[in-house]
């Protein structure tokens, strides 16, 4: 995988130049915005001393349209900036193959086969759906929401919401590992109870530090000691560390689950201020790089 470094030239010299592009056409509709409601408010307040209807309605009605069309446009700008920001990272990865649909869904079927969140997920929404190849790994990815009702209060609490991808290697596992984060354990319990009841059982590893972020569950013949080499208990838990978020895994049959959580939807554009920034682009690629990263190290040792 790319260095960071590498990425930042990448982005000087590649995604820095369509952010400024994208910046113009955000303060060129902003600017149209804050006249057009300035104008607006002129007309009212002309209406306010005048009071004639029939000439402040035909005055308001083209620019209340116009007003609605700058809208309009503010929400096609939205729409269009993700997309072009993501492909050019997915460029520069250089994937074998890949697709990106921003408005497809990461497969709930998926979700619910990891087995990671014991959840019906009655609030299921998603985006940003990225497909391909990594090496001879096909995954599939993307960004989800997921709630269900709460058994206290009549709110919707939080299952997961952040990145999910699915990778297929072509040799079938044995059994049923599953790799979740300690400090959320008492959030976990329903996924547990699924887990021991599937036959699976907790498994102590060498690695203290690994030890201390996460926990492990697997069912009797599952290579969980050739998967959980100790090179990849350190590369997970300096990708934990890292990135300061909490990193789900199970292995199924021969698919790889991996969730990891994002409080905020990234790559989000800003109307009222610059979008022109390194670091709005970089936790997208790194959480790209973590998750491809995590996918080639479990492919080179299982």
């Amino acid at each position: 995988m790319n260095s960071l470094q590498e990425f930042r030239i990448y982005y000087n010299h590649t995604i820095h130049p369509e952010l400024v592009r994208q910046e113009r056409k955000r303060v060129r509709l902003l600017w149209l915005l804050f006249i057009s409601i300035f104008v607006l408010t002129g007309i009212i307040i002309f209406e306010f001393y005048v009071n004639i209807f029939f000439i402040t309605l035909f005055m308001m009605i083209p620019l209340s349209l116009y007003i609605a069309f700058l809208f309009y446009q503010i929400r096609k700008f939205v729409i269009g900036f993700k997309p072009r920001i993501i492909n050019l990272i997915l460029d520069f990865i250089a994937l074998d193959k890949f697709e990106y649909f921003p408005k497809r869904t990461f497969p709930k079927k998926d979700f619910m086969a990891s087995r990671i969140f014991s959840s019906d997920a009655p609030s299921y929404q998603g985006e940003d759906f990225i497909q391909g190849r990594i090496g001879e790994v096909e995954f599939e990815m993307g960004e989800l929401n997921v709630r269900e009702f709460s058994q206290v209060r009549s709110r919707l609490n939080y299952v997961f919401r952040g990145v999910m991808l699915k990778a297929k290697f072509e040799e079938r596992l044995k059994g049923k590992i599953y790799i979740l984060p300690e400090e959320f354990k008492q959030y976990l319990t329903r996924s547990i109870k699924l887990f021991t009841r599937d036959g699976a059982v907790p498994i102590e590893l060498e690695n203290e530090l690994f030890e201390q972020l996460f926990m492990v569950y697997a069912t009797s013949g599952s290579p969980v000691y050739q998967l959980l080499s100790s090179d990849v208990q350190e590369m997970l838990v300096n990708a934990r560390r890292e990135i300061g978020k909490e990193i789900y895994i199970s292995f199924i049959d021969s698919n790889i689950y991996i969730a990891v959580t994002e409080d905020r939807d990234l790559l989000e554009p800003y109307i009222f201020q610059s979008n022109v920034s390194f670091e709005l682009v970089r936790e997208f690629y790194e959480d790209l790089l973590l998750l491809f990263s995590i996918i080639e190290d479990f492919d080179v040792h299982h």
